[in-house]
């Protein structure tokens, strides 16, 4: 075993994060934490990368065979351990090569940065782990996908000999997916032990050698990947049997809520990214969009919100009224309400309270000759806070300390108070776990029995299918498929985001 831990408990004021966790790992093992978000998982991380100082927790780990008492992350780095988090720690305004040795540049005489050498070998490893990126590239000018290849190529240049990734393909593409696993699979050939944590549970069976689950601060269990289903690990991730994962109820829809007819929208740059796209949603309905990145899903729900994009044709209507496509006020007023991808960037002020955020989008509900009346802003706040069931100390909890699917449901929450007839939601499930996206999912069911309807763009092929009545697929920023419920399969959705239209 290259990492042993024995009993590891963290405590913080008013909660304990982990309680007598054990956890080992072989070398040349892929090793997968699962749980839900609140587990521990973080916390553990945070334990062995020397974020938390081994005087601050009771127990012990040993890398090595040598007992870790990291007073920070230099040590556990001298100690060969190397963190992928999911929020990348890149500087956009330096080149992939830059970034890669950044902190170790290579140098010649003199102390001054040995350039040539610098991308020179900076390309061989890129070249060694297959990533096709040109190593003067301005990180800035990057996709997310390949920021987070570049933060893998950057921590695996360090020839360290544990690698933590911390949801490491949230925001990848499918192909940028398969290039990482083929990675970690070639890692794991040459002795380098991984701790995979993901949310996904088809990557976890896919690469994983064993899985250890985390609930409620406890280690759970430890299983051999081949020896387990993902209904057990699902199972004592949430502590029940989870019987249908895309709980959708059948729905009757009823009047045309939204139409959209030939829509055409332009970039700032005057680039098309949408052309000619139309469709009807319907009260009690959930209409799904999928397609591959860069296939115009966000622009989409971005401009019909009026934050995105110049329209060049078409014609948009919410119950009726014909929308510029240029007011998020006017459309937040005419009954439109978006979650979007990026929760942490545009969707929450991260350093303030929970009841705070939820208030933002609906303040002129609560206002009066420009004074707010805290007592029914902290009534409503409360039933919003209430009827999602946040799991925090209370509205006065900062939201940045709080889960990822605890912000989610903070972000939906700001959404719904504005009494929305439709809500947009761009991947509400990305990065949170399982027992929150099944609320996430029921939500989604009350939101059309009470006959509102639900524009739903994710990048899961079996969450669409699983919870859409019918299904749009963009491909290039033109429709190139639709589907009901009843024909939607992964094959024909993936042929209909990928065929030449």
């Amino acid at each position: 075993m290259i990492l042993q831990a024995q009993r590891l408990t963290k405590k913080f004021p008013g909660v304990t994060a982990l309680s007598e966790v054990s956890f080992d790992l072989a070398e040349g093992e892929i090793h997968a934490l699962c749980g839900e978000n609140g587990a521990g998982k973080s916390t553990l991380i945070k334990l062995l990368s020397g974020i938390h100082p081994h005087v601050s927790y009771e127990g012990r780990f040993d890398v090595q065979g040598t007992e870790a008492r990291f007073a920070g992350i230099a040590d556990s780095a001298r100690a060969g351990i190397s963190v992928i988090y999911q929020e990348l720690a890149l500087v956009d305004e330096m080149s992939v090569a830059e970034n890669i040795y950044l902190g170790c540049e290579p140098r010649r005489w003199g102390g001054l940065v040995d350039w040539p050498r610098m991308f020179r070998e900076a390309k061989a490893l890129l070249d060694r782990f297959k990533v096709e990126l040109d190593p003067a590239t301005l990180v800035r000018d990057l996709g997310v996908g390949q920021k987070q290849l570049v933060e893998i190529v950057k921590a695996l240049g360090k020839n360290s000999k544990i690698l933590i990734l911390d949801e490491p393909t949230a925001a990848l593409a499918e192909h940028e997916v398969r290039v990482l696993l083929d990675i970690l699979r070639d890692l794991r050939r040459r002795g380098i032990a991984c701790i995979y944590i993901s949310h996904k549970l088809e990557e976890v069976f896919s690469i994983s050698d064993r899985i250890t689950v985390l609930r409620d601060g406890f280690s759970i269990t430890t299983l051999k990947t081949a020896e387990t289903t993902k209904a057990e690990v699902i199972s004592k991730m949430v502590g029940r049997e989870l019987g249908d994962l895309f709980p959708r109820r059948s729905s009757s829809p009823g009047q045309v809520l939204m139409s959209v007819d030939r829509l055409s929208v332009q970039d700032e740059s005057g680039q098309a990214r949408l052309h000619e796209v139309s469709f009807e949603l319907r009260a009690g309905e959930v209409l799904g969009i999928g397609g591959l990145m860069g296939a115009g899903r966000t622009e989409l729900l971005m401009h019909l919100y009026g934050a995105w994009g110049r329209r060049s044709g078409g014609v948009v209507k919410l119950s009726g009224e014909t929308m510029t496509g240029s007011d998020p006020a006017r459309t937040l007023r005419a009954g439109l309400a978006l979650v979007s991808e990026d929760r942490r960037r545009y969707g929450l002020i991260l350093e303030e309270e929970i009841g705070f955020n939820l208030s933002l989008s609906s303040l002129g509900e609560i206002t009066r000759h420009g004074l707010v009346n805290r007592s029914l802003e902290t009534k409503r706040n409360r039933t919003i806070y209430d009827q999602l069931r946040v799991k925090a100390t209370g509205l006065e909890a900062v939201v940045g300390r709080l889960s990822g699917g605890n912000q989610q449901k903070v972000v939906i929450g700001k959404a719904l108070l504005t009494s929305p007839q439709i809500v947009m939601l761009d991947e509400p499930t990305r990065g949170i776990d399982v027992g929150a996206k099944l609320e996430i999912y029921e939500l989604i069911n009350r939101l059309t029995e009470e006959g509102k309807a639900v524009l739903l763009v994710s990048s899961e092929l079996p969450e669409l299918i699983g919870m859409s009545d019918r299904i749009l697929m963009l491909n290039e920023g033109r429709i190139g498929g639709a589907f009901t419920r009843a024909e939607a399969t992964q094959e024909k959705l993936m042929q209909a985001a990928m065929t030449q239209t």
